[in-house]
This record gives C-alpha cells, structure tokens and sequence, in this order.
C-alpha cells in the first residue's frame, strides 16, 4: 500500500476522498495525473490485501478499483469489505469491457464501471457522480447489466469457461481477440512482448484451440469482446 506525500484537498471546496487501486504503477501514476487537484487520493493500493487494508484505514469516498487484481480481483475486495463500509462507494476502472466482469463486480457492490480509456474530465465527473450516489458506466457497457437482469447472458457459463484462465491471460486474450498486436498487448498492459507471446501460448493450450482465429470466434461467441 503506497500513501500519498503531496495530496491535499482541492481548492474550491472539492475534498472528496479516493483510495486508487490497481496493480499496475504506472497506470496508478497517469491517473493520478489525470485526477489533478480534483479529489484528494489518500493511498493506493497493488493488491486485494493492500486494498482492503486501506479502506479500513482511510475510510475514502470512492474507491477507484481495478477488476483484475492479485490476490482475487476487484470483486473479492468487494465481498469483504463493500457492506462494512456502505458509506464507500466503488468505481470499478478496467482495461476490461467483457460482459462478466461488468456483472461479477456490479453484483459484487460497485456502483460503476468505467473502461481505461475514459478521459481525465470524464474519470472526474464518473467519481463524483458515484459519491453522489449515482450508477456510472461507460456506454456500451450499461446494456450488460441490463441483459443479466433480463436474463439473456448466461454469466455463469462465460465464468465456468473462463475458470481455465488466469485473470492476467483472460486481459491477454481479449486483447487478442480484438485484433491486438503482441507489442499492442504489451503496451496496453504494460508487460513484455515475451511475456504476451507466454500468455497467448498458455490461453490456446487451456483452451484447446489452435489459432488467433479460432481464439477471436470463441471470444465473439461468449460475447467477451
């Protein structure tokens, strides 16, 4: 858990408080660029553990919380500490947009979701609005939610699929799907381009496909991309 050493609430009235967590520093670092003055970031966090850790230390108004995650994902953090603390509201922020992660951490607790390539302005307005007890989500990604609840995405399935994978190669893969060069993977996710080459190896052998091709149709047809 990394505490802050310049944070100070905002000129202007705005001192609303944010625990960031994701696993990832140099993201933590560009949204903390992003996020300016705006709010005040009281810790961040890598893990499940340093997450919770620190909601039970800073109590903060939102939390900026990342769906993948050593340790269990975003919504294990949820399940344990989301109905201690209701008056902490989470913000999931993913590179993410599958169905299934949209639904687990909804279910889980959070109060939105975001995909990583909101804008700053947009970022702040999402964080306000969740403090302020609104739902926020990135466009498309608000049907998801209305689909499980109508009950036309089967999410148990996708999960029981998806169990196979670890959550680093479930990022790898849609990325993949998605047309993603390796050194594209491998920038997005801040990893080297050996390491995406390992992950896509792993994914197709688990899964038993034999190509991208093959991967990209069985991605589109449990509707992860």
């Amino acid at each position: 858990m990394t505490t802050p050493t310049g944070g100070t609430s905002a000129a202007g009235g705005h001192d609303l408080t944010v625990l960031l967590v994701d696993d990832h520093a140099m993201f933590r670092t560009g949204v903390r660029s992003e996020l300016g003055s705006a709010v005040r970031i009281v810790a961040e966090a890598g893990d499940v553990d340093e997450a919770i850790a620190a909601v039970e230390t800073y109590r903060p108004d939102v939390v900026l919380l990342d769906v993948h995650l050593p340790g269990g994902g975003g919504a294990e953090v949820l399940r344990r500490v989301a109905t201690r603390h209701p008056e902490t509201k989470f913000l999931a922020l993913s590179v993410s947009d599958a169905a299934e992660d949209v639904i687990g951490v909804i279910r889980a607790g959070a109060r939105g979701y975001v995909t990583k390539n909101i804008t700053g302005d947009e970022l702040i307005d999402a964080i306000r609005r969740v403090a302020g007890g609104d739902a926020v989500f990135s466009p498309r990604l608000a049907g998801f939610v209305l689909d499980a609840f109508a009950g036309t995405i089967e999410v148990a399935q996708v999960d029981s699929d998806l169990d196979r994978l670890t959550e680093r190669e479930r990022e790898v893969m849609r990325l993949i799907a998605r047309g993603y060069a390796y050194k594209e993977v491998a920038k997005e996710l801040f990893i080297s381009v050996k390491t995406v080459e390992t992950h896509v190896s792993s994914v197709l052998r688990k899964l038993q496909l034999s190509s991208r091709h093959e991967l990209t149709r069985w991605a589109n047809d449990r509707r992860l991309i």
